[in-house]
C-alpha cells in the first residue's frame, strides 16, 4: 500500500503545485510609472510587439529588448537592444548588468504570463534590492492544449531553477 501511496503523493503534489505556478502569476500590467525602464525577454513572437504598445502608452520610458529575436523590427531611438543572451537565466544576467550600470532600483519586466515566474524568480535573485513589476504577455489565440504544453514545461524549468538549474 505504501507504494501506491508515494507516488500519488508526488503526483498530487506535482498538480497542485502547477495549479499555485500558473494562479499566481499577475493577470495585468499593472503600475508602469512613465520614467520606468522596460525589460522585454525575447523568444515568443507577441512580447516585442506588447512591449512596443507599452512604449508607446508610457513615452517617457527606456525599453530594453533582451536576447535573440529583435532583429525582424523597426526599433525606435529610445530601444535598446542586447541580444548576446540566449536564455532565461543569461537574460537575468543581462538585465542586472544594464540595471546595475543605469543605477536603477524599478524596473519593467514583460514576457509572456507562463514564462514570468520563472523570469521574475531569475532576475530577482540577480537584483535582490530591485523593485520588479511584472508585465504578462497573456497566450491568447492559441488552442488549449499547446498552452497546457507551454504551462508544463515552464513549470518542470522553474522546479529545475528552484533547485538550482539555471540554464535550463
Amino acid at each position: 500500500m505504501k507504494i501506491i501511496t508515494t507516488p500519488l503523493f508526488i503526483i498530487l503534489c506535482f498538480v497542485i503545485g502547477g495549479m499555485v505556478f500558473k494562479f499566481t502569476v499577475p493577470r495585468q500590467c499593472n503600475g508602469i510609472q512613465h520614467d520606468d525602464s522596460i525589460f522585454v525577454l525575447t523568444g515568443d513572437m507577441r512580447r516585442i510587439p506588447f512591449a512596443m504598445r507599452q512604449m508607446h502608452a508610457y513615452p517617457d520610458t527606456d525599453l530594453y529588448i533582451i536576447g535573440a529575436g529583435a532583429s525582424n523590427y523597426e526599433i525606435a531611438n529610445r530601444v535598446k537592444i542586447e541580444s548576446d543572451s540566449k536564455s532565461t537565466y543569461q537574460n537575468a544576467l543581462a538585465i542586472r548588468d544594464i540595471a546595475q550600470r543605469a543605477g536603477l532600483d524599478r524596473i519593467v519586466i514583460i514576457t509572456t504570463e507562463d514564462h514570468m515566474n520563472r523570469a521574475k524568480y531569475l532576475i530577482s535573485r540577480e537584483l535582490p534590492d530591485t523593485e520588479i513589476i511584472a508585465c504578462p504577455v497573456p497566450l491568447t489565440g492559441m488552442p488549449p492544449a499547446k498552452r497546457l504544453e507551454r504551462w508544463v514545461v515552464e513549470y518542470i524549468k522553474y522546479i529545475a531553477t528552484m533547485i538550482g538549474i539555471n540554464e535550463s
